[in-house]
């Protein structure tokens, strides 16, 4: 065990250990480097140079029309969680996930306080709604219901553009009524999944994954997991991103976040959301490609420059490198053993290799995502309602667990984390009425103190 930054993380878990006392703690968050963020191994000057532009783009901050400094992107609003892809994909690095004000990488406050008064006119700020918290996640909230008790699902975002500096006049768009959904227990919450890798899961064939799925069939049947994929409603496909594995390509992800976290339209979802036309700032969409450079006003330029955000933020996606792991102490290399005695590896599938790619770097290449890209009923205890695809209210997709060692908060809403035991929380988590996981938590809450111990601090190594 990492017991040296345990007990700068942890203090009184550390006290229970060292006197002895059988308790298990999370490690926390890896301390050093952060082992993702960069481009993906194999790839060329010039491959290189268009993930790092790239990068730049996924980090620019938006304003309603481009004309504040330090903010160039155009399109934010009317409603928004966040101004930029990364004040949200940002632990351990650009393109991870929630960060937290003083651990890990990025020391900080949650970047969405910021949104409520940032350019704001005087006595324009809005209200942070009570779950955004300084020492809290990232959070997009959806609501379950409908009004008139139909289903809802979608994401109603935090803050509108009304009172900004650079918003139309005429805009007078009000925050959600959060206190009150949150009242009628009609909200649930969604934090960032990180993007580390991801070109080698959309490169990975169906036929692959389906042989991979199947061929524990058997084992997971004996421990009652079933699981199934999520698909698209016109081809059938497989779909493999998002929390309930709703999106079917990075493009169409990073195209749907750009208009639902930002409210910036683009050529995949290319009209405003709720049509209000008092608050529309530009002509739609307001991300596309271009005809002409829109630095020289010429025909040719690099690929970044030439190509819409959307775009952009997928191939910054598509090329980046998946985290690297450390396992290599006795008690992470038992704790690997363990993870696959009691089961966890039938869902969290260690290996896949990608087909053929035209990409560089990403042909036939053996990852370790341990996820099976699949979703599963995850019970009552962790059902949010909501429907997403053939996802229903309980289903989930499978986490992918590389890069949990450097990750802060778990679970699709962030609920474990480093107030209630992180890691620890995550995995009882798992267990409720109805969940696929029930039998390999038991097993796992049958193992000695330990041995739970050394599962905990593999995951941290990866």
């Amino acid at each position: 065990m990492r017991a040296l930054h345990d007990c700068g993380l942890v203090l009184v878990c550390c006290s229970l250990i060292a006197t002895g006392a059988l308790a298990q703690v999370d490690p926390g968050p890896r301390p050093g480097p952060a082992n993702a963020g960069g481009p993906l191994a194999g790839l060329g000057t010039d491959e290189i140079n268009f993930f790092n532009n790239a990068k730049e783009v996924f980090a620019e901050i938006d304003s309603v029309s481009g004309g504040i400094s330090g903010e160039d992107g155009k399109g934010l609003g009317p409603s928004f969680n966040a101004n930029s892809c990364a004040a949200c994909h940002a632990q351990p690095a650009i393109g991870g996930t929630s960060p937290h004000p003083t651990l890990g990488q990025v020391p900080q406050s949650n970047p969405q306080i910021a949104m409520a008064t940032l350019d704001r006119l005087f006595g324009k700020n809005q209200t942070v709604p009570s779950f955004i918290t300084a020492d809290g996640p990232v959070r997009e909230a959806r609501f379950v219901k409908n009004a008139d008790g139909s289903d809802d699902g979608g994401v109603h975002a935090l803050f509108t553009i009304a009172g900004r500096i650079d918003a139309p006049s005429s805009c007078t768009l009000a925050q959600p009524d959060f206190a009150t959904q949150l009242a009628n227990h009609n909200v649930i919450f969604r934090i960032p999944t990180p993007t580390f890798g991801l070109g080698l899961v959309e490169n990975t064939s169906e036929e692959f994954l389906i042989g991979s799925f199947n061929s524990t069939a058997s084992q997971r049947a004996n421990l009652g997991i079933r699981g199934r994929f999520n698909t698209s409603g016109n081809d059938g496909t497989i779909t493999r991103f998002g929390w309930k594995a709703q999106n079917k390509s990075l493009l169409i992800f990073a195209g749907e976040a750009y208009n639902v976290e930002q409210g910036v339209t683009n050529e995949l979802f290319p009209n405003e959301r709720g049509g209000i036309q008092s608050c529309e700032a530009n002509p739609t969409p307001e991300d596309h490609g271009f005809i002409h450079n829109p630095n020289t006003g010429g025909l040719t330029g690099s690929g970044t420059e030439m190509s819409s955000d959307a775009s952009n933020f997928a191939s910054f996606m598509r090329l980046s490198a998946p985290p690297t792991s450390t396992t290599d102490t006795f008690s992470e290399l038992n704790g690997k053993s363990l993870f696959n005695s009691v089961g966890c590896n039938l869902c969290h599938t260690p290996t896949m290799v990608s087909e053929e790619s035209i990409f560089p770097g990403q042909t036939e290449v053996t990852y370790h995502p341990f996820s099976d890209f699949a979703v599963h009923h995850m019970g009552q205890g962790l059902a949010d309602g909501v429907s997403q695809g053939a996802a229903g209210p309980d289903e989930f997709r499978t986490a992918p667990l590389w890069g949990a060692g450097q990750r802060i908060f778990f679970l699709h809403d962030g609920r474990a984390g480093p107030k209630n035991g992180g890691l620890v929380k995550a995995i009882s988590e798992h267990s409720s009425f109805g969940s696929e996981a029930n039998r390999v938590i038991s097993r796992f809450n049958s193992l000695s103190p330990s041995q739970k111990q050394d599962i905990l601090n593999f995951l941290r190594s990866l």
